[in-house]
């Protein structure tokens, strides 16, 4: 009471009046931006120091409570000493507010109204009071403030169902293909030529030397490999997608990793589960001469004996014939009764077959079999990934076709070829392995109905390749069967579509 006659000859009523509004509506913004302050983003630091000189400000005013400006210039000396802690540029309004941090504001806002009724338990409720305007009715300050913190917080969560869900996993642009290519060129593999593919979306590091490439299925926030660029841009890529993650609750998954940079994904608290093993050939030491090579000119004799002959194609030979490789690929397709896949596997797609030479077998002037080339930076490796066949082909027309594929990179300069994924092979059968190890080398052992796993396994043993094995990062716990269905779905083209071959 004292304070606030000090105050009444220097102000208006309206003045007190308003700061004692302003100064709860300011406490609710804070509560609200305590999110964006969890998540590190330089937004929320700049607009909670606002609304903490604004809360200073209208303390002061509403009753000359320099107790607690006080409190709040410290907290805010504190958050601009920790101003290199808030370095993330992400959207503070593009993301979702968990039901955990729903139930915290809630709670704020309950113990504070609690505290109110509790200290004017002695004043006798009316409804005068919502407009009584007086030096000393403090009691009637409370009830406005509270419903005045009640209603912003209202505004806000209404403003957050009402609007437009935000767009989690954009299509690349132009721009972002763009600059996809140098940082391709930063490193030696082929599977990140994928993102060209546009059915994943991309993010960069602020310099746009190094990306990852993901998808989202549900809740699961499916990363495709390791991140793509310069080695020492890794770490702050994997953490920004799991930052990122966080900001729309999912569950962050990093699909078909080496075993180069586990080390990274286990700084961010994820662990490992094997998947299986990648085959490749080492065409420095491949050659079509000697005994063990017998077998490879065997394959070729029989398709030249069938009428069948070899080519590449680069890049800007594609276009022509590309009715030529959809009737291909269509009659492929149906005979195999399936439907194209997507993600981790290539699609036809007029524009992705065009940016890559194309190996293709021909007979009779026309193409019967074909297959896109992936020509790896530095010479590095060549892998190949949309593979086709007419089913008029010549038989082994696809093992030619690989072996050829092999001969052309050795005499083109490249050091490995990659065969791609064995599923669920190499696990070690034992009974003091993982759940996970265990049911992999049982379906590896007894799932053949379900896919060729051992099948495959031997076709690519045919080229003596050495296998690597390939890991899925995740955060652990029982969410590893959501995950797994979820890049299934991601493959496949969602749910419905997983059992279709």
């Amino acid at each position: 009471p004292g304070r606030l006659a000090l105050l009444a000859p220097v102000f208006p009523l309206a003045v007190i009046e308003a700061s004692h509004f302003l100064s709860s509506v300011v406490g609710a913004a804070l509560l609200l931006l305590s999110q964006g302050l969890a998540r590190r983003l330089d937004a929320a630091f700049y607009f909670t120091s606002v609304a903490i000189v604004a809360g200073m400000t209208t303390s002061l005013l509403k009753g000359f409570d320099y107790e607690e400006a006080t409190l709040l210039s410290l907290v805010l000396l504190l958050l601009w000493r920790a101003r290199p802690a808030f370095d993330r540029r992400a959207a503070f309004f593009d993301t979702r507010f968990s039901a955990a941090w729903m139930a915290a504001l809630a709670g704020a806002l309950g113990a504070s109204v609690w505290l109110g009724l509790f200290a004017f338990k002695h004043v006798d409720y009316s409804h005068e009071l919502w407009w009584q305007f007086e030096l000393h009715a403090e009691a009637s300050r409370f009830l406005r403030a509270s419903v005045g913190a009640a209603v912003a917080l209202l505004l806000f969560g209404v403003a957050r169902l009402t609007a437009y869900a935000p767009h989690e996993a954009p299509a690349p642009t132009d721009g972002d293909l763009e600059d996809v290519g140098p940082a391709i060129a930063a490193q030696s593999l082929t599977f990140p030529f994928l993102a060209y593919l546009r059915d994943k979306s991309l993010l960069f590091n602020d310099e746009r030397t190094a990306f990852i490439m993901y998808g989202v299925q549900g809740r699961s926030w499916v990363a495709l490999g390791d991140p793509v660029g310069p080695e020492g841009q890794f770490a702050d890529l994997v953490r920004r997608f799991v930052e990122r993650c966080d900001d729309y609750g999912g569950v962050p998954a990093f699909y078909e990793v080496g075993k180069m940079h586990l080390h990274v994904y286990a700084d961010f608290g994820l662990t490992f589960v094997k998947l299986g093993e990648e085959a490749k050939v080492d065409l420095t030491a491949f050659t079509l001469e000697g005994g063990q090579a017998s077998k490879y000119r065997q394959v070729l004799r029989r398709l030249e004996k069938d009428g069948g002959s070899f080519r590449v194609l680069e890049a800007a030979a594609v276009p022509p014939v590309i009715d030529q490789l959809r009737a291909v690929s269509d009659d492929w397709l149906a005979a195999k009764a399936s439907a194209e896949k997507g993600f981790s596997l290539g699609f036809f797609d007029d524009a992705y077959l065009s940016r890559f030479p194309v190996a293709v077998i021909e007979r009779g002037g026309r193409i019967q079999a074909f297959a896109n080339i992936w020509p790896g930076p530095h010479h590095e490796e060549l892998s190949i990934d949309l593979m086709r066949y007419h089913h008029e082909a010549p038989r082994s027309v696809m093992e030619a076709l690989f072996v050829h594929l092999m001969q052309w990179g050795h005499e083109h300069g490249y050091r490995r070829f990659a065969l791609g994924m064995a599923p669920l092979s190499g696990f070690e059968d034992s009974p003091v392995a993982s759940l996970w190890n265990r049911l992999g080398a049982f379906l590896y052992e007894h799932g053949e109905a379900i896919y060729s796993f051992q099948g495959l396994r031997a076709y690519k043993e045919k080229f003596n390749p050495i296998w690597e094995p390939r890991y899925l990062a995740y955060p652990g716990g029982l969410r590893l069967p959501r995950i797994m269905a979820d890049v299934s779905a991601l493959v496949a083209g969602g749910y419905r579509q997983i059992f279709r071959r």
